[in-house]
């Protein structure tokens, strides 16, 4: 939703950054904070009030946020919207006004086709079974009334495309695989059913009876403890307690808060199954198992670890998610519970459209060169991550940065302590270093809130975790950039990454688009040459 005059063309995704994280404090949220429309001023099509802001979905002039709410609820009735000489209507005609107030027995729902015509819109696909029509506000999802005070506390004034669908499902018990974009509030969209269960399951807060209702396992400590921090705002001042169990910092000070009576375990896999293996830790009890940037946690080291895991609980609810999946992911998820669902919301394992990408070619013995170029150009937006592909090339690169252009770096890989690794991230997120090389441990799942840059340095071992990195450059809609460096020593990725590009509508430099590498496989196994750009 942006500020305009009705004639602007709407050029964001589904919604945008005002209405996701509500950090705007001039955005109405309901009709009758906006004032009367003078003569010569837009006009809500839903009200008649001041048109201060544009729907995306359709260029039509609204007033607030319920207003779009209303909106987006016609596009899902079918309905023609009126014109703008439509006149105010009362706050009570129901045919007009989605109300926050409403729980979810009361809220209205949509036929089959009404649903389908939403999900269309939206870019929600869904398949394996049935599934609810997604919700145009949480207070349509019968969560509890202090649950719903922290989610607009977080920042949530409208459910995104995916917590819209994906929220309802899991309240129902279902199991998800889940696949959408980096930045999309997929975090929240399993925390919400698991803090809304706990909260209900354990109301009078008893800690002589609570034992872990729910294990959410990641492949990083760094996503670990951002996925706890997000748990805690949400679940604050509800019975819901979490422990957080990673690598890094003392296991008896992790297990005397298990002990102590926690709902969620939140934990990287190695960690857990050491306190599962020298401590008697009851989890008969866990009703939903989740497993955050799922495909990593499938495919990797982590299998057997996550199975054990898995086979230690008593058939809960599965939620997995992540931003790429593939088929064989699907096929294992499907294995773990035979009535899984799967949902993806827009197009499957490829790059946030909010982000654009800037290849260039650049030989490796240039990379340097070129790098603090950009960094002393007008095209550096501090705070900004490169990546790179080894640990000692972090170091090494983070400190030429200060070195050369006077501007501050640190490195963070895997082999540097919780400690400092705590400190790097918190120096980084106020402000007081601009620069972060990191190995891919920064790839997956992190938020970070600020970054609106990511600097491919040398390209990962695969287009998932290409699209997993330049994924940390938006966040809920915001337009970010990614500055990629290849060159023919990324062989194995040129042709996918090239039809990334294509399929992101990037300019394809002609030393890319020329390689020899730039090769497509045929079913017939032969690999033939594509045509030469600029041939």
């Amino acid at each position: 939703m942006e500020g305009g005059n009705g004639n602007d063309p709407c050029e964001s995704s589904v919604l945008q950054k005002d209405i996701y994280q509500g950090i705007d404090d001039d955005v109405k949220l309901n009709s009758k904070d906006q004032r009367d429309a003078l003569a010569d001023e837009p006009k809500c099509v839903i009200c008649g009030r001041y048109g201060e802001y544009v729907c995306d979905e359709t260029d039509d002039d609204i007033c607030s946020l319920e207003c779009k709410q209303a909106i987006l609820l016609r596009v899902a009735n079918s309905l023609p919207v009126c014109s703008s000489s439509t006149q105010r209507l009362p706050a009570t005609d129901e045919c007009f006004y989605v109300r926050d107030s409403v729980d979810r027995s009361g809220s209205p729902s949509l036929t089959c086709d009404q649903a389908e015509l939403l999900r269309n819109k939206l870019e929600i696909h869904v398949k394996g079974g049935v599934i609810p029509a997604p919700v145009l506000a949480f207070s349509s999802c019968g969560l509890p009334q202090k649950l719903l005070q922290n989610i607009e506390t977080a920042g949530y004034v409208m459910p995104t495309p995916v917590q819209m669908q994906v929220i309802p499902a899991a309240l129902d018990g279902q199991s998800l695989l889940v696949s959408a974009d980096t930045g999309s509030g997929k975090t929240a969209s399993f925390l919400i059913p698991i803090i809304s269960l706990c909260a209900k399951l354990y109301p009078n807060n008893n800690s002589n009876i609570r034992k872990p209702l729910a294990v959410v396992l990641t492949p990083t400590r760094e996503l670990g403890i951002q996925v706890e921090d997000q748990a805690k705002l949400l679940g604050k001042g509800l019975p819901f307690k979490t422990a957080l169990v990673v690598g890094g910092d003392p296991i008896a000070r992790q297990l005397y808060r298990i002990q102590q009576g926690v709902e969620l375990i939140i934990g990287t896999p190695g960690r857990l199954i050491d306190i599962l293996t020298k401590q008697d830790i009851e989890l008969t009890d866990v009703k939903i198992f989740g497993l955050d940037e799922v495909d990593c946690m499938l495919q990797r080291g982590f299998w057997d670890q996550v199975m054990q895991i898995f086979r230690a609980l008593s058939q809960p609810q599965l939620l997995m998610y992540s931003a790429t999946i593939s088929q064989d992911v699907e096929k294992i998820a499907s294995c773990m519970a035979t009535d899984i669902v799967t949902a993806s919301i827009g197009k499957p394992s490829r790059p946030s459209r909010a982000v654009k990408q800037l290849a260039i070619w650049v030989e490796s013995k240039q990379k340097k060169q070129k790098l603090f170029d950009i960094l002393r150009s007008k095209h550096f937006r501090p705070p900004a991550v490169v990546y790179v592909g080894s640990r000692a090339g972090a170091d090494l690169l983070s400190d030429a940065i200060t070195a050369t252009t006077g501007i501050k770096a640190l490195s963070i890989h895997g082999t540097k302590s919780m400690k400092e690794r705590r400190e790097i991230m918190r120096m980084f997120l106020v402000g007081e270093v601009s620069v972060v090389v990191s190995t891919g441990i920064l790839g997956r799942g992190i938020d970070l809130l600020a970054v609106r840059q990511v600097i491919v340095f040398d390209m990962p071992n695969s287009i998932k975790e290409y699209v997993h990195q330049i994924g940390r450059a938006s966040r809920l809609g915001e337009e970010g950039n990614a500055i990629v460096f290849v060159n023919d020593e990324d062989k194995k990725l040129i042709p996918e990454f090239v039809d990334i590009l294509k399929s992101s509508g990037a300019i394809i430099p002609r030393e890319l688009g020329n390689s020899r590498y730039n090769v497509v496989s045929l079913p017939s196994g032969k690999n033939f040459k594509k045509r030469k750009y600029g041939g």
